[in-house]
């Protein structure tokens, strides 16, 4: 006697869900990839100049005409301490 349920062939590769997941993640990072690269040759950054270095010792040395413009640990050690009894 020939039984059917035990003669079935297997089902294939691509109708189990695990197989999906394991292709899935490399898939997924292949496209992250070339999505980086379109970003990356589309937004090239900025070529410096090449008085970049003077241009930066400038800023520095430009005084601090506002207190916007004051430097942040000065500026939190001001707001912390308290202001003094008259």
């Amino acid at each position: 006697m020939n039984d059917d349920k035990t003669t079935q062939s297997p089902e294939p590769w691509w109708k189990f869900g695990h197989v999906w997941l394991v292709i899935a993640g490399p898939c997924v990072v292949v496209v992250a990839g070339l999505v980086t690269a379109w970003l990356a040759m589309s937004n090239p950054d900025p070529v410096l100049t090449g008085d970049y270095y003077r241009r930066g010792a400038e800023i520095d040395k430009a005084p601090a005409k506002d207190k916007a413009m004051m430097p942040a640990l000065q500026g939190r050690n001001h707001a912390a301490t308290e202001s003094p009894a008259r």
